[in-house]
């Protein structure tokens, strides 16, 4: 109810606010006198109204005791024949007597008219009686007089007590009916009244309906279309047959609108092209590309910031950039961003690594966007530049640098030192250490030749050199690389056995290359088995177009958390247990040539239990053919 009772005071407001000032004075000036008019009018009606009432119950009390002093002597005697008579004649004179009735002292009915006692008791034994007033007294001298409502107007009822010689016999009752003249007056005397203020009202609004469709509804039409030109709206048009100067005005409203909004249409053309022109080469930068306003609000993102930054799926234009970028830029370029929209800094340069959406390192340049004429900051350009492979190209060099330096170091110390002994006491040493001191001399340099060589190797891999694929017997090969290695094997006390299928097909390859795979995989297993242990080459055709090729071994195994970075360059399992000797490149150098063969090798390794190494290569079609490989790594 409440809602409801809100919701017509707010219709009835903003109908109110829609009227002019004149207009509300009108209506306000007809409201007063239309007011006073009628409480003129229903004074007077009233007025009449209680005359009215009092000249009833003046000739109503005046009725009742005369007719109780011709009745009382009658109902004493008990001669009620002649009570209803007097009675009747007294009801037949006049039309002013609407009921007489008698009751005895109990209040009991005896008689009236209209009725009689018959209508009075009916078959049921009903009894009526005169509830008379509290406040009324028996012994008054005066009767009571009091007027009730009924359907056929205000009735004036009078009650006249019965007495003689002191003696109480019961109360008359009389019902006067008011006077039809008066009745007449008022009631026509109220319905010209209320006609009168009905016509009045209804001239006002027809005049209210009036101004508004000749004067406001332009005039409101007008003021809408101009706020909708100012908006930028300018397809805006009135359409209202109207003359006169509101007609010229409303003429010259549509004529304006219309060529401002050819004149848009050219500069939206204009600025299309331009803006297309802009987007297309933010759009080609390499670099990812931001530029906002004053308010740190989104203008324009290229394709290359929202991969950055993941926002490919988001609403950029017009929103904050703050709230869009990662928090550990957004803690970065927050006060430096607000410094340069306030003009107190031109430019700022960062390095931030980002961990969401992708783990890469980007470099931030900020710089002031400036008007023509280079006075106010029109908005801030953010260039970001992804610098993820430059860091990491950074780090694998300074770590390549010096792990080698760490393993040229070794090497040349001791060829130094025991030659710079061998210089300097030679002739003092026996022959027994002199051939120790060449002896160690001899091996640090062919660790230093197998470094440099490993080097060499894995420079070249990587260094995008062409290297040519054809059809390679792997039987030949696996048997070239056990004959190498036998000896070494029977030295150690270890066991190379080979189960290679037989027939087995020719593979896409390079022998040379592969030869070197062959032997980094067998020199690792004899360094890392004990005497006693196993080494077995396998080979055999996976399917109708792999062959798999597996080396095992019973060594000391790889642990779970080294199986990941073993591929890496100078990895190497003695760096944890400082017993073995290597340079660590040669599994580095067998990923890149299998990579090179299009196939990936994989290990499957336990401590303690001995290590796997194996890969697949394509078995050559019908035709063996010649294939220019150059992967760049």
């Amino acid at each position: 109810m409440l809602a409801v009772f809100t919701y017509i005071r707010e219709a009835i407001a903003s109908w109110w606010s829609q009227f002019t000032l004149q207009t509300k004075l009108l209506a306000a000036a007809t409201l007063v006198v239309s007011l006073v008019m009628s409480g003129l009018t229903f004074w007077a009606v009233n007025t009449i109204q209680q005359d009215a009432r009092l000249n009833d119950t003046r000739f109503g009390r005046d009725l009742g005791l005369l007719l109780a002093a011709n009745v009382v002597p009658l109902i004493a005697d008990n001669n009620l024949t002649e009570v209803a008579q007097l009675s009747q004649r007294f009801y037949s004179s006049t039309s002013s007597i609407r009921y007489i009735l008698y009751a005895d002292d109990t209040g009991k009915i005896f008689f009236g008219i209209p009725f009689w006692e018959p209508e009075v008791e009916n078959s049921l034994t009903i009894q009526r009686r005169i509830q008379l007033p509290d406040d009324y007294a028996t012994d008054a001298e005066k009767p009571m007089v009091r007027q009730h409502q009924s359907p056929d107007g205000e009735v004036t009822d009078v009650f006249v007590p019965l007495t003689i010689n002191g003696k109480y016999l019961g109360v008359m009752a009389v019902g006067i009916n008011p006077n039809q003249t008066a009745v007449i007056s008022t009631n026509f005397t109220r319905d010209v009244t209320i006609a009168v203020f009905i016509t009045i009202w209804v001239m006002v609004i027809l005049a209210g309906v009036v101004n508004a469709l000749t004067i406001t509804k332009p005039i409101k039409e007008l003021l809408a279309g101009v706020k909708q030109i100012a908006a930028g709206n300018f397809q805006q048009r009135i359409d209202l047959p109207l003359g006169g100067e509101l007609g010229e005005l409303i003429f010259s409203f549509n004529d304006m609108a219309e060529r401002l909004e050819r004149y848009e249409e050219q500069n939206i053309e204009e600025l299309t092209a331009e803006k297309a022109k802009l987007e297309t080469l933010v759009s080609t930068i390499a670099d990812g590309a931001v530029l906002i306003d004053n308010n740190m609000q989104v203008i324009l993102a290229n394709p290359n910031a929202r991969r950055i930054f993941g926002w490919d799926d988001i609403e950029l234009e017009g929103s904050n950039v703050l709230h869009q970028l990662p928090t550990g830029v957004q803690m970065e370029i927050t006060r430096p961003l607000y410094e340069m929209a306030a003009g107190e800094r031109e430019s700022a340069e960062f390095r931030i690594p980002l961990g969401q959406p992708t783990k890469r390192t980007i470099r931030i340049l900020l710089t002031t966007v400036l008007n023509l004429q280079r006075e106010s900051i029109k908005g801030i350009a953010i260039t970001v530049q992804d610098i993820t492979r430059e860091v990491e190209l950074n780090e694998a060099k300074s770590q390549f640098i010096s792990n080698v330096s760490h393993e040229l170091r070794t090497p040349l110390f001791n060829i130094k030192t025991y030659i710079e002994t061998l210089h300097d006491y030679g002739e003092d040493l026996e022959v027994e250490q002199r051939k120790e001191f060449l002896s160690t001399v001899n091996h640090e340099t062919d660790r230093l030749t197998r470094l440099v060589n490993d080097v060499l190797d894995l420079s070249k891999l990587e260094s995008g050199r062409i290297y040519n694929l054809d059809g390679v017997d792997l039987s030949q090969a696996i048997e070239q690389t056990l004959r190498t290695y036998q000896l070494n094997a029977k030295d150690k006390g270890i066991e190379i056995f080979q189960e290679v299928e037989p027939n087995i097909p020719l593979v896409v390859g390079n022998y040379d290359l592969l030869l070197q795979v062959f032997g980094n995989l067998i020199g690792n297993a004899l360094k890392f088995s004990t005497p006693g242990g196993q080494i077995a080459f396998r080979a055999y055709q996976l399917d109708a177009k792999k062959v798999r090729i597996e080396i095992s071994d019973t060594g000391i195994g790889i642990a779970p958390e080294d199986q990941e970075a073993i591929f890496d360059r100078f990895f190497r399992v003695e760096n944890r247990v400082h017993t073995l000797e290597g340079t660590g490149l040669g599994l580095s150098i067998v990923r890149n040539i299998i990579d090179k063969h299009h196939s990936r090798v994989n290990l499957v390794s336990e401590v303690g239990t001995g290590t796997t190494f194996w890969f697949d290569l394509s078995i050559v079609e019908q035709a063996p053919h010649v294939e220019q490989l150059g992967v760049r790594s």
